[in-house]
């Protein structure tokens, strides 16, 4: 049969125009083949050696720049003949687990036809124990193009991995920070997808030379069948229980099961079942993606909102799985064909997981911080006086703890101010409880611009209030408590009260050493007694000192 040379790539099958012969022992270098069949299929081949061929029409000039490229498969050895009109023939070889210069990025062998004077007239390809003419994929196309595809088949590649291993890594990272189950199923997914691309690929051979071949084949084909497994049960385990059917879920999973069982014998099959074994694998591979297809829409349609995103990432790669089937990828893609699709419908269905997990977390996370602002608000709450804003009897003991413990550490001086309205239950019996609430407020706003680190206040309950504070001498702590009364003592409650004028009594405790809170409040309270015995509307001070606890000096001021 002859055949003209493309113009460009072109896929060579056998019948269209390749011939091929069988000799049922593997075949020595200088043997004959048998007669050449042109129709029909090769059989008997698989423990012996089949010869390809392919005649080129002596009408063409351009035969000298052409190379050949064959995918890697299962075979023992490949011998590449190219035949010139002048008689003479060119051979290159490979074998399992040493091919040379001769394998590229994409799974591919390279075999180049030397340049000479007259063109090439044939080409002769030589199998020793192929596993199946089915999974052999030739091409044949111009140097120029050769290199061009390779390039960008190893940049595709490339892209596609990285991606995958980014994936791979996030969601590893986010199983070990959520822990959540389906990331740590989708990592091993994502990982057994590396895996399997830079086997495919044969970028392993940059470090393992000798996976060449079969070896590498039948990898792929036990990753595959992993790489299904480890999907279905990222998606399975995503899917609340709530949402998808028990027998649904259990279909998935034995099919998964199924497919992994099988899968371990055909990857390490040789002989003439293979092609019959790889189509019930790959019957059951599309069965279960269809059966992973309906537990998400059914937990879709429940309102599982993992289901929208798992829908997104599988959405690609089922669609790329589905029309392989209608379409010869082969010839396609730079001679990647389905492989390259499925590893970039992998990297997709990573990415996409990827995001809807980081969009989960972020809602995790805002739902989070939202949780612990409302509870800070709560506890806020609690600390505070639900009249007048200021810090209550917990809110106030929780603060002076911290300015007795810095104080401590600074050698600072700390008084404590007891306050309480005069004549208050007289305010309530004249004018009602809601006047006396006003007043409350009203002195709490004298009081409260005092607050800060060195100072806290609060209202202890009823009319009492109260205020630490650190730092201040006995002549400055003596004009603070004076001018905090005359404050309070000028502040207008309006028509509510009559004008009446609301006075307050002021006990003031303070320490050279820090003392603990009930001393300091024991003491003040006893000022505040003094204060209201002595007429009221007045500051009565006691200077404590603790390494003299029997003697103390009051000071007693008066309006």
């Amino acid at each position: 049969m002859s055949w003209s040379a493309p113009a460009s790539a072109d896929v060579l099958r056998i019948g269209r125009p390749l011939c091929y012969a069988v000799s049922q022992t593997v075949a020595k270098d200088s043997s004959v083949p048998p007669a050449f069949a042109c129709i029909g299929k090769p059989k008997g081949y698989q423990n012996g050696t089949l010869w390809l061929r392919a005649t080129l029409s002596h009408a063409a000039d351009t035969h000298d720049d052409l190379a050949l490229i064959a995918h890697n498969s299962r075979f023992d050895r490949l011998i590449v003949s190219f035949s010139y009109a002048d008689g003479s023939v060119e051979r290159q070889s490979v074998r399992s687990g040493d091919f040379g210069t001769h394998w590229r990025a994409g799974g591919q062998l390279t075999f180049r036809a030397p340049d000479r004077e007259v063109p090439v007239s044939g080409i002769t390809l030589l199998f020793d124990k192929v596993a199946s003419e089915h999974l052999l994929r030739i091409r044949l196309l111009k140097h120029g193009e050769e290199n061009t595809q390779a390039t960008g088949m190893a940049a595709l590649v490339g892209a596609a991995l990285v991606l995958l291993l980014a994936g791979a890594i996030y969601n590893a990272s986010l199983a070990l920070a959520m822990r959540r189950q389906y990331s740590a199923w989708q990592a091993a997914w994502a990982a057994c997808m590396v895996v399997w691309g830079a086997c495919w690929s044969q970028l392993s051979l940059f470090f393992v030379p000798a996976m060449a071949g079969a070896a590498t084949s039948q990898i792929c084909t036990g990753l595959s069948c992993l790489a299904i497994a480890l999907a279905t049960l990222s998606a399975v385990t995503a899917l609340e229980e709530r949402c998808v059917s028990r027998w649904l879920r259990r279909t998935a999973l034995s099919l998964t099961a199924c497919v992994f069982a099988l899968g371990i014998p055909l990857s390490l099959m040789r002989s003439r079942p293979i092609d019959t074994l790889g189509g019930v694998v790959g019957i059951l591979i599309l069965a279960n993606l269809v059966a992973v297809a309906f537990c998400i829409g059914q937990a879709w349609r429940r309102g599982s909102s993992e289901a929208r995103s798992f829908a997104g990432a599988w959405a690609v790669p089922m669609i790329v799985l589905a029309s392989t089937s209608f379409f010869d990828a082969d010839a396609m893609f730079w001679g990647g064909g389905s492989q390259i699709l499925v590893l970039f419908a992998a990297a997709w269905q990573t990415i996409w997981l990827s995001a809807a997990a980081s969009r989960s977390h972020a809602r995790l996370r805002v739902e989070r911080d939202l949780a612990r602002r409302g509870e800070a608000q709560a506890h806020e709450l609690a600390r505070r006086d639900a009249l007048t804003g200021l810090p209550n009897r917990r809110g106030f003991i929780e603060s002076v703890g911290t300015i007795l413990d810095i104080s401590q550490n600074r050698g600072e001086t700390v008084a404590l101010l007891l306050i309480d309205v005069d004549w208050f239950k007289s305010i309530n019996d004249a004018y009602g409880h809601e006047a006396g609430d006003i007043v409350l407020q009203g002195i709490a706003r004298c009081i409260a611009p005092y607050e800060r680190p060195s100072c806290t206040v609060a209202r202890l309950g009823g009319e009492e209030f109260a205020m630490i504070i650190a730092g201040l001498d006995d002549f400055e702590l003596m004009r603070f408590a004076e001018t905090l009364r005359q404050q309070i003592s000028d502040c207008e409650h309006g028509d509510i009260i009559d004008d009446r004028k609301v006075t307050v009594s002021i006990g003031v405790a303070k320490t050279a050493i820090v003392a603990d809170f009930r001393t300091l409040y024991r003491l003040a309270d006893v000022s505040l007694y003094e204060a209201k015995r002595g007429g009221r509307d007045r500051v009565a001070i006691r200077i404590f000192n603790a390494a003299e606890p029997c003697t103390d000096d009051l000071r007693l001021r008066t309006h």
